[in-house]
Formats: structure tokens, C-alpha cells, sequence
């Protein structure tokens, strides 16, 4: 898993590196349309789209972003499940209830 993480970290840095002027969009995308389109680009393992994403905002804007992203979205599952956020979020990573 930490292999995964590292992996995706190098390529997410790539990205930002990158020269973003490649002839695509020249509009500026905000923060949280970079996180959740970087997010869904992530599930569906798009790694065009992933680079792509990781360039529209700074590095620290975009883990924000993608924090906020996972933030609300536990508290909708917990909501929808009627659990706790803690509940949900540990059972969406696979860990034993504490």
C-alpha cells in the first residue's frame, strides 16, 4: 500500500512539474473543481486525467481540496448510513470497528 501511496506521490510531483501550457484550457479552475476532478480521476485510474488535474491548482491548494473532498463526503455516507463519521470512515479503509 505504501508503494501505491509513494507512487502516486511521485507522479502527482511530475505533474506539477510539468509544463501546464500544453495547448489545453486556459481557464482557472478552483480548488475544489481541481480536487474532485483529481479524486475521480484517482477511482477510475485515468493517469492522463490525474496529471492533468494535478496541474490546475498549487500542490497545497489541491490537498485542501481533497481533504475537504473526503471530509464532506464521510459526513454524507454517515448521514445516508445513519453511523458515525468515525464508523464510516474506518469501515471505507477497511478497519476493525475501535
Amino acid at each position: 500500500m505504501l508503494g501505491r501511496v509513494r507512487k502516486s506521490c511521485a507522479r502527482f510531483l511530475n505533474a506539477v512539474r510539468a509544463d501546464i501550457d500544453k495547448g489545453r484550457d486556459k481557464r482557472t479552475h478552483n480548488l475544489f473543481e481541481a480536487a474532485a476532478a483529481y479524486v475521480s480521476a484517482c477511482a477510475e485510474d485515468d493517469q492522463d486525467r490525474i496529471e492533468e488535474t494535478a496541474g490546475w491548482v498549487s500542490p497545497e491548494a489541491l490537498s485542501f481540496g481533497v481533504n475537504e473532498l473526503a471530509c464532506r463526503a464521510v459526513i454524507a455516507l454517515a448521514r445516508e448510513r445513519d453511523e458515525s463519521p468515525r464508523t464510516v470512515a474506518r469501515a471505507l479503509l477497511g478497519l476493525p470497528v475501535a
